[in-house]
């Protein structure tokens, strides 16, 4: 009788936001899960404590030519990367650093990493700033890009992850690799941190505090939420799904609200007596910020190959936000 082995899966950044539900999930399917992580924006505490779990604390680049040199792989998640707009404004260097280079050694690693000369199939995390400050809605995923000046630091997030996405496409045409890409539309919900500017959590917080939840320009800018529940369950479907692989995919929810409808909603759900206050985006970030005036996408593509579609409410996504807080 043969014994089935069990699956080896790498997930990079598995101690950050996204990566550490995803990493509960393989844990739960019964696979052998390595975490690379240099806690640069993770968080220790988010590591699954399992037998299961190995954690590797290090850069993706310097654990793949060091420790994991050698090691064999069915699946890659590469989610490792420079995340929030603040972390990408104030260290622009970093970002290009940590989203390029790290992304250019882990397809090389992946090119290598299979077992019995089956291809080792790798998921590259992108973003929805890949689309740049297009006026199109909703944003689909063979769309043209649209960018600002490269003055504007704003956009160098949105470009590296572009260069991610075009890594990865390329060993899916040069090497065979089965690469699946994912643009992420604003994923919120448990574990996530407003420390590089994400909204929802600052939100959250400060209604909790009682305390004036900041509203930058006159926050009619709207964008989808989206449960990491929903998000992180998605990730296994796809790369099990051979019609995937060279493809792009936007995940997310194509429900739109505006950011100062986000804050009320906060508001209400958490029963605070805080207020609104529209701040100029002068004063919250460099000269010549530019934000988006909407950002919602087209989910037709995931929902044909394997059926996407949110289940988690926006409501339920603050109310579990504000109860781990609390605690």
């Amino acid at each position: 009788m043969t014994v089935k082995r069990v699956r080896r899966v790498l997930v990079t950044g598995g101690a950050g936001f996204i990566g550490s539900h995803l990493a509960q999930l393989l844990i739960a399917r019964g696979d052998d899960v390595v975490i690379v992580d240099d806690l640069s924006t993770g968080r220790r505490e988010n590591l699954p404590q399992h037998a299961r779990v190995r954690f590797v604390y290090n850069t993706v680049s310097t654990a793949l030519t060091g420790e994991l040199a050698k090691e064999k792989f069915d699946e890659i998640y590469h989610l490792a990367a420079s995340v929030g707009v603040k972390l990408v404004v104030d260290n622009p260097t970093k970002c290009i650093e940590n989203n390029i280079h790290e992304t250019g050694e882990l397809v090389r690693f992946a090119c290598t990493a299979s077992f019995e000369n089956k291809p080792t199939r790798t998921l590259i995390a992108s973003s929805s700033e890949v689309y740049g400050k297009s006026d199109k809605t909703p944003f689909r995923e063979d769309d043209d890009v649209v960018y600002g000046p490269t003055t504007v630091f704003r956009w160098t997030y949105a470009m590296s992850k572009a260069l991610d996405e075009s890594i990865g496409l390329s060993a899916f045409k040069t090497h065979g690799l089965p690469v699946v890409i994912t643009r992420f539309f604003n994923t919120v919900g448990p574990r996530q941190v407003g420390d590089y500017g994400m909204v929802l959590p600052r939100f959250i917080a400060a209604a909790l505090k009682g305390e004036d939840l900041p509203v930058y320009g006159d926050g009619s800018q709207t964008r989808c939420f989206c449960d990491v529940r929903d998000v992180s369950a998605a990730l296994p479907k796809l790369l099990a799904c051979s019609e995937a692989f060279g493809g792009v995919f936007n995940v997310g929810s194509d429900r739109a609200i505006s950011i100062r409808e986000l804050a009320n909603l906060v508001i209400r759900v958490t029963q605070s007596s805080s207020r609104v206050r529209a701040i100029p985006y002068a004063d919250a970030f460099a000269s010549g910020f530019e934000d988006l005036r909407q950002r919602k996408p087209d989910l037709t593509r995931i929902q044909r190959v394997i059926g996407f579609s949110p289940t988690i409410p926006l409501e339920k996504t603050i109310e579990d936000v504000a109860v781990l807080m609390k605690h």
